[in-house]
């Protein structure tokens, strides 16, 4: 029986919160890319909310502990955090935030299939490959509109953009499949946090050295938009996100979570002024429901044998 409870009224509005602050991080990013490089926002938000973290990990442990069964896997995880921001970076200079919410929450199909081949007891359903070609075709739909170079004044090359969005999908369910399957998933998640960030503050930092992209203005937009992202985004919000996996069903929250790119095609629309065509609203349906479909096919099963008992 799973010891975590499932969700009331508290945790719903929580994830509520959440999925909006999730879902307008890529319009920060896009606002503030012209006095800020989004591969330097980056860098410079997770390694001030790492800051951050260590500190609270000073504060409630007097001390950080390194050990050797998480090392490896938090290093691992560290990489994949850092590259999957990289294409977010560097696909939001190229498409719009709207689209990069979309295939940005492709992540549960990658992880989804990556623990089909990896873990035998969470093998995909035939109901579940049905919501992994509902996806693919999600995409291909979605990418119809990508072509348009120069259709959209905030996307110069929207193609290759989602093409980033939709790498960033796949570097996210890597990390989790690492986290699930390494000596992460029963350690301090406030460690786990912590390397993906000191990770993304290096790796991030050093690419955006090298290759000059180290533009940097002090403007009421550019301040703005660091500070939600550093402490709202980066670390508040993840903070919350892992209180939350400790005392509810990770399932439920995740079925909650796919608000996000509802609120982040909002978002771009709304303080961005993003056009939206006809075929990518329609792919981006067709993502979520796949992917709703992959994640919730065993809470789906649990409603369908409930009714069989009542009947």
């Amino acid at each position: 029986m799973d010891p975590r409870k499932p969700l009331d009224g508290f945790a719903s509005s929580v994830m509520i919160g959440l999925c909006i602050i999730w879902g307008v991080q890529q319009v920060a990013i896009k606002s503030a890319a012209a006095d800020i490089a989004p591969l330097l926002q980056v860098a410079l938000r997770s390694g001030l909310a790492g800051f951050a973290v260590m500190v609270l990990m000073l504060i409630r442990q007097r001390k950080i502990t390194f050990s050797a069964a998480t090392l490896l896997p938090g290093l691992l995880v560290g990489l994949l955090f850092s590259v999957e921001f990289m294409f977010v970076a560097e696909g939001l200079r190229f498409t719009t935030a709207a689209h990069m919410a979309v295939f940005l929450y492709t992540a549960p199909l990658f992880a989804a299939l990556g623990l089909h081949f990896l873990v035998p007891e969470e093998r995909l359903s035939a109901l579940q490959w049905a919501g992994v070609g509902v996806t693919f075709i999600g995409v291909i739909v979605a990418f119809m509109f990508g072509g348009h170079n120069g259709a959209v004044p905030q996307a110069s090359n929207m193609l290759l953009g989602d093409f980033f969005g939709l790498l960033a999908g796949a570097f996210w369910g890597m990390t989790t499949i690492v986290v699930r399957r390494s000596a992460l998933s029963s350690g301090s998640a406030t460690m786990t946090l912590f390397y993906q960030l000191a990770g993304a503050f290096v790796l991030l930092g050093a690419m955006a050295l090298l290759t000059g992209q180290t533009q940097l203005r002090f403007t009421p937009v550019s301040v703005s938009s660091m500070l939600f992202q550093t402490v709202i985004v980066t670390f508040a919000s993840y903070l919350a996100w892992f209180s939350l996996l400790r005392r509810y069903q990770a399932s439920r929250l995740g079925i909650l979570s796919f608000m996000t790119p509802v609120f982040g095609i909002i978002a771009g629309v709304v303080l961005l002024h993003e056009p939206l065509k006809g075929n990518f609203i329609l792919g981006a349906l067709l993502i979520l429901l796949g992917i709703m479909t992959v994640s919730a096919e065993g809470l789906l099963r649990q409603w369908v044998a409930k009714r069989r008992r009542v009947v």
